[in-house]
């Protein structure tokens, strides 16, 4: 069995709570410099790899700057930082709701990332928390969807960052949701919807598909007020957009969801209103490093449910 490489610590500072982007050269390759492999690798545009390498901007082991003569070495690492991209800030607080030496619990606003992600970066909950909490190697532990707000588990101590993935991993956590989304009388509730889930690469919408269910969920009517409902959803499987998909399948799609049951996404950055009506309200578990149980409930409330006039003033879209 070959061993895994020892991966060397970062030589580049974090920048606005961003890890530098680390590079692994591969084992097998023709390129006869560093350089030549960058370029075709990136796809960065004409002369940015020769600009990033004149400016020291790309670095390796112990911080050396790459050279453009640089012989090209398989297994090398190297480090540079990305050009964050222009992000609108999100306007609302993140709020943290507990914290220990071990584990950061914070409630996510909508529209918010969780991780730095494709032109979500500098503006995701991860890196807001490195930077105001002054926890630079803070990780998160599991992610929410951008446009769902609630409950999101991070981790203090690198080392321990496992121990707290593989809860969600071996479904160790007790997740509940709450969701705003029309009232169907008709709807037999409770109910357990059981399907299968896929989503592919690069499609913004997943699709129940014939075969064995990899997704289950439980949905319960909390309240009815009019045409709407408070929903309560227990997931019991990970799948994604898995709560969105059964609900939008069982007649009654969030509201505020701008891919179930019709795709009209993505939402443009910087419109925050209308948001995606899904809560992740609470989260269990017994702390794998602790054995403390812990039981943590979001202090937020659905706009559509205390304020519908608000929520859906003005269709989605207008700025």
């Amino acid at each position: 069995m070959r061993r895994k490489p020892r991966i060397p610590p970062s030589p580049l500072p974090q920048r606005h709570g961003v890890d530098p982007v680390r590079l692994r050269l591969p084992r097998e390759g023709s390129w006869a410099t560093v350089r030549e492999h960058l370029v075709e690798r990136l796809a960065a545009g004409d002369g940015v790899i020769d600009a990033m390498i004149g400016e020291g901007l790309i670095v390796g082991e112990g911080g050396r700057p790459l050279t453009a003569e640089a012989a090209y070495a398989p297994g090398m690492f190297l480090w540079f930082h990305r050009e964050l991209p222009d992000e609108k800030p999100v306007p609302f607080p993140l709020d943290v709701v507990y914290r220990d030496e071990h584990i950061v619990v914070a409630d996510k606003p909508h529209f918010l990332a969780t991780t730095p992600r494709g032109s979500h970066v500098a503006e995701t909950a991860l890196a807001r928390l490195r930077r105001e909490l002054d926890l630079p190697e803070l990780g998160a532990a599991h992610r929410l969807d951008r446009l769902t707000a609630g409950l999101v588990l991070f981790t203090v101590r690198p080392g321990e960052r496992g121990a707290y993935q593989s809860l969600f991993r071996d479904r160790l956590v007790g997740k509940e949701y709450e969701a705003v989304a029309p009232y169907d009388p008709g709807l037999g509730l409770p109910r357990t919807v059981r399907s299968r889930i896929l989503k592919e690469r690069g499609v913004m919408a997943a699709q129940e598909v014939a075969g064995e269910a990899n997704a289950v969920s439980r949905i319960e009517l909390v309240e009815q007020r009019g045409a709407l409902g408070r929903y309560r959803l227990t997931p019991r499987t990970g799948q994604t957009h898995q709560l969105r998909v059964h609900m939008s399948a069982s007649g009654v799609p969030i509201l505020g969801d701008p891919l179930y049951p019709v795709v009209t996404g993505p939402v443009p950055a910087g419109d925050f209103r209308r948001p995606l009506q899904l809560l992740a309200r609470a989260l269990e578990f017994t702390d794998p490093v602790t054995g403390l149980a812990h039981r943590f409930v979001s202090g937020r409330m659905l706009e559509a449910w205390t304020s519908y006039d608000t929520w859906s003033a003005g269709p989605p879209g207008d700025q």
